[in-house]
């Protein structure tokens, strides 16, 4: 019965403010991420979703690690545009090398790079074999009784061992996903409700999700992962998910995997009830849903990814145009636009702060060797590291976020760096200063509007000795000081 008062609550209010206003003002303060410390990028995409929620659904297509952008070429092809979300594997089944997995891995994270950088929305899947066995279908699907299960999420056993030594593999790519700021939907363990799996039908299913979350976030610092709770929609063949759910505190989606068309009301009504309020989404089906529908009764479902093959083998060409083509569901094209818009509104509340991307070279390139959030740039390092990863010596950072000003005036905007630094405002280059300097101060001037969010882009190196990174600004009416954390947000 509380369940459903919440429900009711968080629907009136919708209603009476706004979707959009509503989102931002109500339900984000609500709903707080999983991860305490979750990064600029995936907070980002945490909040769009919230922000899209009940306007339409993201379309998605699901790719195998063999081929990870087979399935996805498939449905532009067919209908003209991307899916708005692109689901990959990160599990191997096919009982490969431990070199051919790694290069697969490798391949998947090259196409979900891309894939954000082209605008859209990235998942991960996770056919786990049991650890410390061969990476093999059996070794997934197979039967494990509770005894036995119960070795592998206990510390200090050599089932917890290999757990761990599973877990970090795959870690090494999510990692590498996490420096180029790509947000993850990460969504391991799926179907859990059902017996088909090792970790399935467990009574001490938590404490696995536990041990993942807690490696993932806390010891390997992944914090571009929201994380995806993914049972079984229930039916004959498996238990309530509410059985297995790990608490709200430990799950950012709450998603039910539907097939054989069976999209009935009491699975998305059930969800809802159970997540009180948080995003949910369709993680798997076969058979598309119908827009209608979902724009009828069950239109809080934020997404849906339909699984490989089965586009084509449960769907004809024209039920997929069809789809792609309504109004009520979002392409990768339309998606974009929608988040743009989202962090451009009034409603949408800025997050303070610069984010950093730190590299081990002086030239921006590669993979970052750090990425944080600053407060604003005034760094005066001399010859120390800017942290423990990062080299004292011949580094080189990019930050990005938003710029805000208390007046509408021409504004200077000064640097001190030792050595080199550029600054762009709004994609103008006002700064260029790309060079062997000590402590120099550079000027450039800017028109600035009150309390408009101008796009801010700094990117600068240090060669050897001393290391110095200082913005600051000067208007008629602003005196010239370091630009404070106050007037910076994040992208």
């Amino acid at each position: 019965m509380e369940q459903r008062i919440l429900r009711d609550l968080l629907d009136s209010a919708s209603r009476l403010v706004g979707d959009v206003q509503w989102q931002s003002a109500f339900r984000n303060v609500l709903m707080a991420p999983a991860d305490a410390a979750l990064g600029p990028p995936a907070l980002k995409v945490l909040r769009t979703l919230y922000g899209l929620q009940g306007q339409g659904i993201i379309s998605g297509q699901h790719d195998y690690l063999e081929s990870p952008d087979e399935f996805s070429t498939k449905l532009k092809n067919t209908s003209g545009s991307y899916a708005g979300l692109h689901g990959y594997e990160l599990g191997a089944i096919e009982n490969q090398s431990e070199k051919l997995i790694s290069s697969q891995r490798q391949a998947v994270t090259d196409s979900a790079i891309r894939w954000h950088q082209a605008g859209g929305i990235v998942t991960m899947s996770y056919h786990a074999n049991l650890p410390g066995t061969a990476p093999a279908w059996a070794n997934v699907s197979m039967s494990l009784s509770e005894a036995d299960f119960s070795r592998y999420i206990t510390p200090g056993t050599a089932q917890y061992t290999a757990l761990i030594t599973e877990l970090d593999k795959v870690a090494v790519y999510l990692k590498k996903l996490n420096d180029a700021g790509v947000p993850v939907l990460w969504r391991p363990y799926h179907e859990m409700n059902g017996g088909w799996f090792w970790w399935g039908q467990k009574t001490s299913f938590g404490t696995l999700w536990d041990i993942m979350f807690e490696r993932y976030t806390v010891y390997h610092k992944l914090h571009n992962l929201l994380w995806v709770w993914s049972p079984n929609a229930k039916n004959q063949w498996c238990d309530e998910p509410a059985l297995y759910y790990p608490g709200s505190g430990k799950v950012d989606v709450l998603a039910l995997d539907i097939y054989d068309a069976d999209f009935k009301a009491s699975h998305h009504d059930s969800l809802w009830d159970l997540g009180r309020g948080k995003l949910m989404a369709v993680g798997e089906n076969g058979e598309l849903p119908g827009a209608a529908l979902l724009a009828g009764s069950q239109n809080k479902w934020s997404y849906q990814m339909t699984w490989g093959k089965l586009l084509y083998e449960k769907n004809n060409d024209a039920v997929i145009k069809a789809f792609m083509k309504d109004n009520f569901v979002f392409t990768r094209d339309e998606y974009a636009v929608k988040a743009a818009a989202l962090a451009s509104s009034p409603g949408a509340a800025p997050t303070p702060g610069l984010y950093g991307q730190y590299y081990n070279n002086v030239t921006l390139g590669g993979t970052p060797a750090l990425t944080r959030t600053d407060a604003n740039i005034n760094f005066i390092w001399r010859q120390a590291a800017p942290d423990p990863a990062v080299t004292p010596d011949l580094f080189s950072v990019r930050w990005s976020g938003r710029l805000s000003a208390a007046y509408s005036e021409t504004y200077s905007i000064y640097s001190s760096s030792d050595d080199g630094i550029r600054v762009w405002i709004d994609g103008v280059l006002i700064i260029d200063s790309w060079m062997k300097q000590s402590g120099q101060e550079r000027q450039g001037s800017v028109k600035l509007i009150a309390g408009k969010l101008h796009e801010l882009k700094v990117e600068y190196y240090e060669n050897q000795g001393d290391a110095r990174a200082v913005l600051m600004w000067e208007s008629p009416s602003q005196v010239k000081s370091v630009i404070p954390a106050g007037a910076l947000y994040l992208p």
